[in-house]
């Protein structure tokens, strides 16, 4: 009976199922297909060579990394990073969500979300160019400290600034782009909720905390999840463009480690493993989140 009610479906809307079928071969072939070439963690490859390895050597490359205090320094650095991304930047859309939803201005709050979402559509290449050129030596912050009497400060050679500078331009360049779902899941809250409450008595702020907040957690449930499933994938590119070698201690992790030695010293094997086991990690924190997110709250992504 279903396997008849399945075809009748997609016999009667077979156009809208159509749409489907490029967005599938998208992930087919550049997700899935992929995955294949994880065997070369587990088989010795040599540029040139066999596409899927020449040899078995098992867990050896898994071995060689656990053993190396270089990869511990990294995935350190990657949880630090992306501890803090996850703890400031996750609630930065819905603070300016709530914020702009009690904004009555039309014009005002229009304005706002069309200058908080622009820096999205900017390259990262862009992004960090204007990063470095503010905290160059000769850029706009220096040149206000100077302003003041303070001395310069080389904010892109200090490792100890790394983590701000990454952090406050995830900001900027995020905030507003994430605060569209959220406003989106504001306008499903029924507005007789909002009334019964102000007849009770309560005030915006208790309005906000007991009727705003639990009309969205749906929504901030399914992104906290997807969040915390890219947790130890911290934005390569942007780390790429703004580290150098005197800020390893504090910027190098696990991506731009595996861009050395997988793609510049042509370790593919070795950094095969390494993303292999990031991969674990990452799926391990997905199914845990969606499973305490279940147990504790009632939403969660299946």
């Amino acid at each position: 009976m279903s396997r008849r009610t399945w075809r009748a479906a997609l016999r009667r809307d077979w156009q809208l199922y159509s749409l489907a079928v490029l967005p599938l071969l998208f992930f087919v072939v550049f997700r899935y297909l992929p995955m294949a070439g994880n065997v070369i963690a587990f088989r010795r490859y040599r540029p040139g060579g066999d596409l899927f390895g020449e040899t078995w050597v098992g867990l050896r490359y898994f071995r060689m990394f656990w053993q190396d205090p270089t990869f511990w320094h990294v995935f350190t650095n990657t949880l630090v990073l992306g501890g803090l991304t996850l703890l400031l930047v996750f609630p930065l859309p819905i603070v300016l969500a709530l914020l702009l939803n009690e904004v009555r201005t039309r014009w005002l709050k229009r304005l706002v979300q069309t200058i908080s979402y622009l820096p999205h559509f900017l390259s990262i290449v862009v992004v960090a160019g204007i990063v470095m050129q503010l905290l160059a030596l000769d850029g706009a912050v220096n040149a206000g400290l100077r302003a003041v009497g303070a001395d310069a400060v080389p904010f892109l050679q200090q490792p100890g600034w790394f983590r701000a500078i990454y952090v406050s331009s995830e900001m900027w360049q995020t905030v507003g782009w994430g605060t569209i779902l959220y406003l989106a899941a504001l306008t499903t809250i029924d507005h007789e909720l909002y009334e019964a409450a102000r007849i009770d008595g309560a005030s915006r702020w208790r309005q906000t905390w007991h009727v705003t907040l639990p009309g969205i957690r749906p929504t901030m449930v399914t992104l906290l999840i997807l969040n915390i499933g890219t947790f130890l994938s911290v934005g390569f590119e942007k780390v790429l463009l703004l580290y150098n070698p005197l800020t390893f201690p504090t910027a190098d992790v696990i991506s731009t480690y595996l861009y050395r030695v997988g793609v510049v010293s042509g370790s593919f094997s070795y950094a095969a493993a390494i993303g292999l086991f990031e991969s674990v990690i990452g799926l391990t924190l997905v199914l845990t989140a969606n499973f305490v997110s279940k147990r504790t709250v009632g939403a969660s992504l299946w």
